[in-house]
Formats: structure tokens, sequence, C-alpha cells
């Protein structure tokens, strides 16, 4: 519900990020000269003619379209529900992070715990095509930087943003927790397939976005969701990323905004290495263990003292209209393994068997005739190793008959 607005003043913050032809260099210099939205709409035309063309400024005199009006009247039934927030620039609890970027946005709709987005956070990005490998790291990373008070920050999408915001919630209620930065409408979640990840981020971290309700998922709010995701972190990690990659976007926003990017180097083999390749040629700073991050960040709060001051979300119904899940994150199966993660290090040390098929095989990627020669190993045994490699979490089958080491 709405912090510290009235229903009336929150309608004109919500009117004024939903007006049509106002672009943010409009909107911030009509913010700056007059004041409060209220203020802006009790104007007349020829005043407002002065900071905007006169056509907008006829529009902003207007009474409020039926159309915006719908949308106001929708969002504030939206907010009137436990756990959904509203926060306008003019918020106390508006994220400072935000006011550093260029157009921050007039209003952050928020499923989950505002206090979220002043935490300190670190963004972790990547290939939505994800490897394996690629994802584990993910997935350990995020968990090791959320055990260690750093509330992990991504976009929701497939890959290495999935497994991002799972590793956070790894690390259980003393954790930190996760924030997606959605590019879509509050209510509506995509890929669809995230919609249960979705819930268990709206329980114990949050879901934001600046779009507003029921917007679909459009090529272009990518970027601009992206800005965000920089906006909100102290730093920006790379976990994979090809040369094109819109994580690429997220470090470069960060970069210019003075905060720091990592990425973690792989093979050279691996088109989704070559854009982390490429930040590091830049200046970002190779990491291969979360404690690189940690000890260039510096700590954040103790998860003793989180657990102690942190008041809880009450519980939420979704605008889904599905019920809210109060369980513990899910352990991990067979399907989706994790390397266990040690208090020091992103990747704990394991027992991994002397088998020279894995010495064989590396870290890159190989088919299964290139197997062969190296190993000199007949096809039947070899393939019979391969899937004993697979099953103790060893090794990855990927697309194209390739196979790839993990740990």
């Amino acid at each position: 519900m709405p912090l510290t607005h009235s229903a009336t003043e929150l309608s004109a913050w919500l009117r004024l990020s939903l007006e049509p032809n106002l672009t943010p260099s409009m909107r911030y210099p009509l913010l700056s000269a007059l004041g409060l939205p209220e203020q802006i709409y009790a104007l007349s035309a020829p005043a407002l003619a002065r900071y905007v063309p006169q056509q907008l400024a006829i529009q902003l005199a207007a009474g409020t379209p039926a159309d915006i009006q719908a949308q106001i009247d929708r969002s504030l039934e939206w907010v009137a529900q436990p756990g959904h927030h509203i926060l306008t620039l003019a918020d106390p609890a508006y994220p400072q992070s935000l006011l550093t970027i260029a157009d921050p946005p007039v209003v952050l709709y928020i499923n989950g715990d505002p206090a979220r987005l002043t935490q300190p956070a670190l963004a972790v990005v990547g290939a939505r095509s994800a490897t394996p490998g690629g994802c584990e790291n993910a997935r350990a990373f995020a968990r090791h930087l959320a055990s260690h008070g750093w509330c992990v920050i991504s976009g929701l999408a497939q890959g290495i943003d999935a497994a991002a915001h799972d590793g956070a919630l790894l690390a259980g209620p003393e954790g930190a927790g996760t924030v997606a930065v959605m590019g879509t409408g509050i209510d509506r979640v995509y890929p669809a397939g995230h919609r249960e990840l979705a819930h268990r981020i709206a329980e114990h971290g949050a879901l934001i976005s600046e779009l507003p309700l029921g917007m679909g998922a459009l090529p272009h709010h990518f970027p601009q969701r992206n800005r965000l995701v920089a906006g909100l972190a102290r730093g920006v990690l790379v976990v994979e990323a090809a040369r094109q990659s819109g994580s690429l976007i997220t470090a470069r926003l960060a970069g210019e905004s003075g905060r720091e990017v990592f990425a973690i180097p792989g093979s050279i083999h691996s088109p989704l290495s070559r854009g982390c390749h490429a930040l590091i040629r830049q200046g970002a700073k190779l990491v291969e263990t979360a404690q690189d991050i940690t000890d260039e960040l510096g700590g954040a709060q103790p998860a003793a003292s989180r657990a102690t001051s942190r008041t809880r979300t009450p519980k939420r119904t979704r605008a889904s209209g599905q019920s809210s899940d109060t369980s513990p994150p899910p352990s991990r199966t067979a399907s989706s393994p994790v390397t266990s993660v040690d208090d020091q290090k992103a990747v704990a040390d394991v027992d991994i068997p002397e088998s020279p098929l894995l010495q064989a095989l590396g870290y890159d990627p190989l088919h299964l005739d290139a197997l062969q020669a190296r190993t000199g190993l007949d096809i039947p045994t070899l393939t019979t190793q391969l899937l004993e490699l697979e099953l103790a979490g060893h090794i990855a089958r990927l697309d194209g008959g390739q196979f790839q080491r993990l740990r």
C-alpha cells in the first residue's frame, strides 16, 4: 500500500508517469520548476506552455482521459493488496541509488519488501542461453554474496538471471535476498515459466517494475530494465555473455556511472566467454571466486545483524491469483545439481575422482569423436563413463552432442 501519499497525490504521480508524449527530458524539468504533480496539473495551459510544447500543455491542463483514469484506478486497487507498494520520486523510501542515473523512474511498482532496495546490492547478469557451468557459477556466486549481506539484483530472464535469483534464495532467510527488475508490468511474469520463481522472490525479496500494470514484454523494455539493474547495484558481475549480449549494456551503464564491473573468464573457444573477455580487456575486474568481489567491495551487514533487525514482509496474495508460497526454497534436485558453497569461496572444493576422461575433457565443450581421439577409448566404454560422470554431476551434455566439465 502507499507509504506516504494520499490516493489523490498518488493518482497525480501515476498520471504523470502515464502521460503520452511526455518524455523524461520534459518531465524532470517540470517537476524541478513546478513541484509535485498535483501542482503541475493545477496550472493552466498558458502557464504550462512555458515549459512544454503548446499541444502538450493543453493535454496536461485538461482533465484525466478515461483510459488513463482506468489505469490509475487499477493501480490503486493493486496497491491496496498486502505486500504491494508504489514508490514515487518524493517518497523517503525511494532508492537513493536510482537518483544517480539519468532518468530515474517517476514511480516504482513493488511486490515484496521495499527495504530490499536500500540494502547493499550487487547485480549478477549474463546470457539467457547459458551453459550448465555458467548457471552453476551464477548460482554459487549469488548464494555466497547473499550469505554475506549483498542483495542480488537481476532481471528474471532465463539462464544466468534465473540462476542468480535462485542462488540468492538458497542463502535462506538470513541471507540478503534478491530483487528482480522486470521488463513487464508488475502483474505479468516473463518468461511465463518463471512464475513460481517470481512468487518466491516476492516472498523473500522483491519484484519491481517501472512499467504500468498489464504491460507485456516488448523489446525496448529490456534495455530500460537494464539501466535499473545497474542503478540499484554497487557493482555488476557478468557471468557469461556473447559479444552482443544485453548484459554488456548493463555493464556499460554501471561503468559509466562509476560502479564496479566484474567478469568471470571462460574458455577461449566458447562464444559465451567473448563478452566477458571483452569487458576484462576494457578494465573489468577478473574474478574467480565470490570472495574476490567481497574483498574488492568490502563487507556488508552480517547475517546475524540482519536476522535480528529485519521486519518480515506480511504474507501476500499474488496479482496472478495464485496463493503465496511461504515454504522455504525447495532443495536442489538431480536435474539441476549445485556445487556446495563454502563461506570463503563461491565454489567449494569437492572431491573429484582422478578420472582420465575428466582430464581429457578439460573445461571446453567437446564432441564425442574428439573425446575418443583424446582418450583412445572405444565408443561403448566412452559413453558408459560419460553417463556415470553426468549422473554424478561432474559433466553436462550440451546441445549438438557436446560434453562439458562442470567441476
